[in-house]
């Protein structure tokens, strides 16, 4: 990223330049042919500037475009006790706290980061990144776009509830469906879409990112479990229930499978990128055992050609260094199967796994009551 402000910055400062001898009408003259060809230059830049962004695949370093990102605040409009019980989560404060902190200072420094709001080692998980003066920067932590997809494409058609005066409340059952529907063609990933949502909480929290383990000692992935944190204080329940109620049974098991999926899948595609035998690689390949132990435990309980499949595929994998073909093929079935298996389960038949779901008791933070 710091090619890009430095970039920006420059072309800036073209702008500001040769703006004023006025002494004397020759050179104005000069000097408003100078502004002009400025203001071509900017624009040329900018334009170059996101040409360059796309071409050479620097746009792959954020989680989602910056030119569609909308923010939170676009959400509030409509929701607005969810963004309250956002705001008192560590996805909200991670704006504020994250880069003041001393480890990730300690971290900062071993990677050569100097400003942390600013590199998108940073950018790419701790914060919602939009455009500003031509440049993506932070607006929030990890918000509304960070789970269910930048807005700029669908916010409008989500929010259109059948004409100027139609509420939630009074809209049509009709019209409901064709708006659902079309919001998720336009991008949206709603809780429906169950494997799209939850591969944005373990494509972050599974730390794919080998130099920022093995060189700036951040910790390997974190011990996430899609139930304690969904049903914890990132819960937000509130649009359809009054009291942030808990997801139903049947939900909270279909959460639970499909966790143990995306940690297998992302094990997999950590092992694969791995270049070294040191922290990341290990952390990687004991992340995709520990998850395969629980998918077998699983498939025990469960009759499921999808979780069948996905045993299959990862176990003829050999988790070690220079076998990313195989391995990236083995992460590919998984996520194809574990699409398939959220698609095609409610819950109804998992029975199986309630003994294995954590407890009201295990999940973490506290949970958001709306007053």
């Amino acid at each position: 990223m710091r090619s890009k402000n430095i970039r920006l910055e420059y072309i800036s400062d073209q702008a500001k330049g040769g703006s004023a001898d006025r002494f004397d009408g020759r050179r104005a003259v000069r000097a408003s042919a100078r502004d002009a060809f400025s203001r071509l230059f900017l624009c040329a830049g900018i334009w170059l500037f996101f040409a360059l962004w796309a071409s050479t695949g620097l746009a792959a370093e954020f989680r989602m475009d910056p030119a569609k990102v909308k923010g939170p605040e676009e959400c509030a409009e409509c929701h607005k006790e969810t963004v309250k019980a956002w705001r008192l989560t560590h996805h909200s404060s991670t704006f504020k706290d994250m880069p003041r902190s001393e480890d990730a200072r300690a971290i900062a420094d071993k990677m050569g980061i100097k400003r942390i709001k600013s590199e998108s080692d940073c950018l790419t998980c701790h914060f919602t990144v939009a455009m500003e003066e031509a440049a993506p920067a932070p607006i929030a932590g990890i918000s509304c776009e960070s789970c269910h997809g930048a807005g700029a494409d669908w916010i409008d058609v989500h929010s259109d509830f059948g004409g100027k005066d139609v509420k939630a409340e009074n809209e049509t059952p009709e019209h409901k469906i064709q708006r659902l529907a079309a919001s998720d063609a336009a991008g949206m990933i709603r809780p429906s879409n169950l494997y799209e949502l939850a591969a944005n909480c373990y494509s972050c929290h599974t730390v794919p990112n080998e130099k920022l383990v093995n060189v700036g000692g951040h910790a390997a992935g974190s011990k996430f479990e899609l139930v304690r944190w969904t049903q914890g204080e990132v819960r937000h329940n509130v649009w359809y229930t009054d009291d942030n109620t808990e997801a139903s049974l049947e939900r909270r098991r279909m959460l639970y499978v499909m966790g143990k999926m995306l940690d297998y899948e992302y094990g997999l595609r950590g092992v694969a990128k791995a270049t070294e035998n040191a922290e990341y690689a290990k952390a990687m390949a004991m992340r995709a055992q520990r998850a395969l132990a629980f998918l077998k435990k699983i498939d025990e309980t469960v009759d499921s050609e999808q979780l069948s499949a996905i045993i299959e595929a990862g176990s003829s994998a050999t988790l070690k260094l220079n076998n990313e073909a195989a391995l990236i093929e083995a992460a590919g079935v998984v996520a194809e199967h574990a699409r398939s298996f959220a698609d095609g389960h409610d819950g109804s038949l998992l029975s199986g796994v309630d003994g294995m779901l954590p407890t009201p008791d295990k999940y973490k933070g506290e949970v958001y009551t709306p007053h």
